[in-house]
């Protein structure tokens, strides 16, 4: 990492020639450190980063490229473990700005960007009752580049529902800069006129694969398994047109061929009925063994996992019942899964499933349910096991993950010598687990690939494991791309005669070799040792991270600044930076982060939904937030939180006063003083925001007047400072009318104006005040909660999560306000006055606390139609976030924002007041809290 080498001035003036903004063209070293690693165990520094917009851009960037010699590598999810994501010369970025879905013909075909994610697609597919084909355990974070550049597969997809088998057409980019649509009825001839070498190329490499019997008889061998060794070069045998053979091809070439830019597949149906379920048996031998019988018996889904991985499993928090008590020993098991159309399919199909496992055979019977909650936790366990073992490796060492594929008949044998070897080589709870149905199985090691001993170590083990594989007769890489890993071994697998066709693809494709070099071709005998990632041990956060990206695509700041994974790549640079004395990069990366890493996080918390190990990157935001405080900020923080009823007095005032004045001369004002003071001292005014709210002392009158108290009442200090969207009380106000409506009362402390959630002061770092609040909070409620006998409600979901943190342990019990009317008072409420459509913006906390479903509960009983927007994301307000860093809430809400006015709703809901004001910013329409609307639709 260190010494980091710089591209020409020429260079990159010419790559700003190439797009339309040349902001997009980035050399400093934390962009390049943050595009430097992938999932992989590869680490290669790029000298230059591209955010490219279009297909005509790509076209222009690669001309450059090949004009100046410059190695270029596409970039979208990242979630590739084989280090084809990753270059050390341009990175172009195509994850950012290609994300368009358009789904055909009712869901039967989708047409999509590279930088949309499967899970993504999914959904815009899902309510048409159809789904991709590939379905890749990483769905969160992968994207549809990924897809196609590794020929992506997964689960329950096997050969046949792959994406060379589903993917329709593509629009392509040549390195040579031609772009072709496949589905249009001239590219045939567009491609001839422009590409005429290629075309003459590909038709001759087609008839010389076709002579040639010995090489027919390895394709047809190679490719009846799960393959993505080299090139598709079944290719050459299902195809005869030079475009469709081009298009295919394209399909797994890990971006060495060219760019797709877009892409159409055929959709398959969902099938409405399934049932899971695990199998657990006394060894992997066994389970192994019962594979035949499950297939034969209609298997959608039999996924394998072998004794470590069923003890990492029994560690999670929410682990299947069919582990989690469970005496492992030497024990395997099998997560089955079977789809029907109906009830009746279903039974048919789950009854042969039963019958075709031997008792003797098992630990713990085959069980399926449909229960969703029972499915959900065992494909959460599956599709997070690589990442959750990756986490528990020891500090310091790399997780390098593998994938082959055999005939299924010789899968055991398979199994049983790959667990030889990692005794042999001294490999350390690895784990074997993987698509049994299709003897495509992913395995495991974890070491610090550094120094002599370490290195023969791994490539005696990995010349092992290609002679067992082959000589079964299968793949060295069945889904994760040929990357770098398997590169030198291309040649081994298919032969000197086909590897010289692989070899003359690549030369007719991109006769310049600037696209991913050392990428599915390299004849470096040791190539696949070169690069290695090594990992300092920094904290805890960092340490656990395998760098999968699962979080990215929830995060606020990922278009704008780092995302979570980037914040620990850059850390990890800049501590293996000083360890290596290189304090010039090291001081770089740390100045740069300060404003990258730290002061453009939401620390919404929304990245540990998404990882797999429960890395909070927000919560080590805070932690150098709070070691960074500045003194005076740090005391005046602290003074706020002592008197807290003046603090939020003053802020409403201020709020009332510069409302009534002319919006322009106080954005002026606010703009200067951040100038003067800093952009994290001194907030941004904007003409969208309220005048100050009411104060919440006036609420204690109205409590209690209609039954006995359901709740101690803490009405959220945010709804204080900042006015309601509309005249009237506010969500406080509506709150108690729905209680009173109800028949029901609450109890409102007497000291409320002092009292917070203290969610500020955690956002910022600021220790002590969060403390205070939480002696103060517990002191007020707790007599009046009668021992915890009542819970603690709040009308604002941040401020419930934080009286959840700081009130943990202590006996007493946190309700959001949505969630009480939900289940209190929502059956008691008729509603008047049904809406068309409501817009709603569930939050980050509501994700957290796992009441989305209460609040669409509220907002289906008020309108006919409830819009949550496909793109839906945390608004990046986070508090006075949005008012330090506007920039922020602007890139986190571009296009769900686009889809809310697309929507034409009759009225926008949200469940946190300053979630409101970053939705009203966004959208210009006027967003208020959800019992608001409830409130007024049933008066």
């Amino acid at each position: 990492m260190t010494g980091l080498r710089a591209v020409s001035d020429d260079d990159v003036a010419a790559l700003r020639r190439a797009v339309s903004d040349p902001s997009r063209v980035r050399t400093g070293a934390l962009d390049r450190v943050a595009y430097a690693s992938d999932a992989s165990h590869f680490l290669n520094t790029p000298e230059v980063v591209v955010i490219a917009d279009s297909a005509e851009e790509i076209a222009e960037i690669m001309r450059t490229a090949a004009s100046s010699g410059r190695h270029l590598t596409f970039r979208s999810g990242g979630t590739s473990l084989s280090g084809q994501s990753s270059g050390d010369g341009i990175i172009v970025d195509v994850r950012q700005r290609f994300k368009s879905i358009d789904v055909l013909d009712d869901g039967r075909r989708v047409r999509v960007q590279p930088g949309a994610t499967v899970r993504q697609v999914n959904a815009r597919l899902a309510r048409f009752g159809y789904r991709l084909g590939p379905d890749p355990a990483s769905e969160v974070a992968c994207t549809i580049g990924g897809v196609i550049a590794n020929n992506s597969s997964g689960m329950a997809c096997g050969t046949e529902e792959n994406t060379y088998r589903t993917l329709e057409s593509m629009v392509v980019v040549l390195p040579s800069g031609t772009v072709i649509d496949s589905a249009d009825p001239m590219a045939e001839a567009r491609l001839r006129e422009h590409e005429p070498e290629l075309v003459d190329g590909l038709l001759a490499l087609r008839e010389r694969v076709r002579r040639d019997p010995h090489s027919v008889r390895l394709i047809e061998q190679h490719f009846a398994l799960k393959n993505t060794m080299g090139y598709g070069i079944n290719s050459f045998l299902d195809h005869d047109s030079p475009l469709e053979i081009l298009v295919h091809l394209m399909i797994g070439s890990e971006g060495t061929l060219g760019f797709v830019a877009e892409a159409t597949f055929r959709t398959i149906p969902v099938r409405t009925h399934v049932a899971t379920g695990k199998a657990v048996f006394r060894d992997l031998s066994a389970a192994t063994s019962a594979l035949p019988a499950l297939v034969a018996a209609g298997a959608s889904t039999v996924e394998l996992m072998d004794a470590t991985s069923i003890r990492v499993g029994q560690a999670l928090a929410d682990a299947p019942e069919e582990i989690a008590d469970l005496d492992v020993g030497d024990a395997a098991a099998l997560l089955v899964e079977y789809h029907g159309n109906d009830a009746a399919e279903l039974a048919e199909r789950i009854a042969h499933g039963a019958a075709a496992l031997p008792d003797d055979l098992l630990v713990t019977p085959l069980e399926l349910s449909a229960d969703p909650g029972r499915r959900a936790r065992a494909w959460a366990f599956r599709k997070g096991l690589y990442a959750s073992v990756a986490g528990a490796r020891p500090s310091g060492t790399t997780a390098l993950l593998e994938d082959i594929a055999v005939p299924v008949e010789a899968l055991a044998e398979t199994c049983r010598s790959l667990q030889e070897l990692f005794v042999r080589y001294h490999y350390k709870n690895s784990v074997i687990f993987g698509h049994a149905k299709d003897g495509n199985i992913h395995f495991m090691l974890t070491d610090r690939f550094e120094g002599e001993t370490a290195i023969v170590r791994y490539l005696e083990f990995t010349e092992e494991l290609v002679r067992l594989v082959l000589g079964h007769g299968g793949n060295l890489k069945a889904e994760h791309g040929t990357g770098r890993a398997m590169a030198p071994f291309v040649r081994r697998q298919y032969g000197d005669e086909l590897y010289g066709v692989i070899c003359e693809i690549k030369r007719l494709c991109d006769p310049s070799g600037v696209l991913n070099p050392g990428v599915i071709i390299d004849d470096d005998p040791d190539a696949h040792i070169a690069n290695i990632k090594l990992s300092p041990t920094v904290e805890d956060e960092v340490d656990r991270c395998v760098e999968c990206g699962y979080c990215e695509p929830v995060c606020p700041s990922r278009d704008l600044s780092l995302t979570p994974r980037q914040r620990i790549v850059v850390r990890r640079a800049e501590i293996a930076a000083r360890e290596a004395g290189d304090t010039a990069l090291a001081s770089q990366l740390a100045s740069g982060y300060e404003y990258a890493g730290v002061q453009t996080c939401a620390v919404d918390g929304m990245c540990a939904t998404a990882c797999p190990v429960d890395i909070d990157t927000g919560a080590l935001m805070k932690r150098f937030r709070r070691e960074r405080a500045s003194p005076t900020l740090a005391a005046g923080w602290s003074l706020a939180a002592r008197h807290w009823d003046v603090a939020t007095r003053l802020g409403s005032t201020a709020l009332s006063i510069t409302h009534a004045l002319p919006a322009a001369p106080t954005i002026g004002a606010t703009s200067l003083a951040r100038t003067v003071f800093g952009h994290e001292t001194v907030p941004r005014y904007s003409a969208e925001l309220p005048p100050g709210g009411a104060a919440r002392r006036g609420l204690r009158g109205r409590t209690a007047a209609s039954g006995s108290p359901i709740a101690v009442y803490v009405p959220a200090c945010v709804s204080s400072m900042f006015g309601p969207a509309r005249e009237g009380e506010g969500v406080s106000g509506a709150f108690l009318t729905l209680l009173e409506r109800a028949g029901a009362g609450v109890i409102v402390p007497d000291d409320i104006e002092g009292l917070c959630c203290g969610t500020p002061w955690a956002s910022k770092g600021f220790a002590a005040g969060v403390e205070r609040m939480h002696e103060r909070v517990l002191r007020s409620v707790h007599a009046l909660s009668v021992d915890g006998s009542l819970p603690v409600v709040t009308d604002a979901s941040s401020c419930t999560e934080g009286f959840r943190h700081s009130l943990e342990g202590s006996g007493l019990r946190t309700i959001d306000a949505v969630t009480l009317v939900r289940e209190h008072v929502l059956p008691r409420l008729t509603v008047s006055h049904r809406l068309t459509r409501l817009a709603l913006h569930p939050t980050c906390s509501t994700t957290k606390l796992g009441i989305d479903d209460d609040a669409y509960a509220i907002a289906a009983a008020i309108a006919a139609e409830v819009v949550v927007p496909d793109s839906w994301g945390c608004c990046g307000f986070s508090g006075d976030r949005g008012m330090l860093h506007p920039e922020l809430t602007a890139s986190a809400t571009a296009r769900q924002a686009a889809e809310v006015v697309e929507a034409v709703a009759d009225a926008h809901a949200s469940t946190n007041r300053t979630c409101e004001l970053g939705m009203t910013r966004a959208t210009g329409r006027r967003y208020e809290h959800l019992l608001e609307v409830l409130e007024r639709a049933t008066r």
